[in-house]
């Protein structure tokens, strides 16, 4: 009975060592079928390749390539001029539209009665502002600006 124990035992080891074995050449044959999927999948993007490189006139595409970079080129001479024609004559409608708006604003101060010329010609100019005092001196202040350097002597150089 002990031997037939011992017998037993041997065998199960026996049959793991089998299986195990048997795992083994197994993932060994899945090893070998990707492999020739991979060969077959190469071979085929080689004759693919093969093909493509037979259908291809490389002179005939540096003609076509040659001739797309003349096309291009002239095709950007031609934008340039149009945008320079083009920028010319809104140059020319801004002028005129200045103009324009010039004889309007002239037109509404003559209507109220403002000359133009005659009021800035009587305007304070810098040195008779700094030369009159002025008794109260109002200065600006800034609000909620304390990252600004403050002045003082309340004259900011004007």
């Amino acid at each position: 009975m002990a031997k037939d124990l011992v017998r037993t035992r041997r065998y199960v080891q026996k049959f793991y060592q089998m299986r195990t074995q048997l795992q083994a050449v197994g993932l060994r044959i899945q090893t070998l079928r990707s492999n020739q999927q991979m060969a077959d999948a190469m071979r085929g993007a080689t004759r693919a390749m093969a093909s493509m490189n037979r259908g291809l006139n490389l002179p005939a595409i540096q003609r076509i390539m040659n001739e797309f970079e003349r096309e291009s080129a002239t095709m950007d001479m031609k934008e340039e001029m149009m945008s320079d024609a083009v920028d010319g004559v809104m140059e020319d409608d801004m002028e005129d539209e200045e103009e324009e708006g010039d004889k309007i604003l002239q037109q509404v101060l003559e209507e109220i009665g403002i000359d133009v010329s005659q009021k800035l010609g009587e305007a304070p100019t810098a040195l008779h502002a700094a030369a009159t005092p002025i008794a109260n001196k109002k200065q600006a202040v800034a609000l909620g600006g304390d990252d600004l350097p403050s002045t003082s002597g309340g004259d900011n150089g004007g």
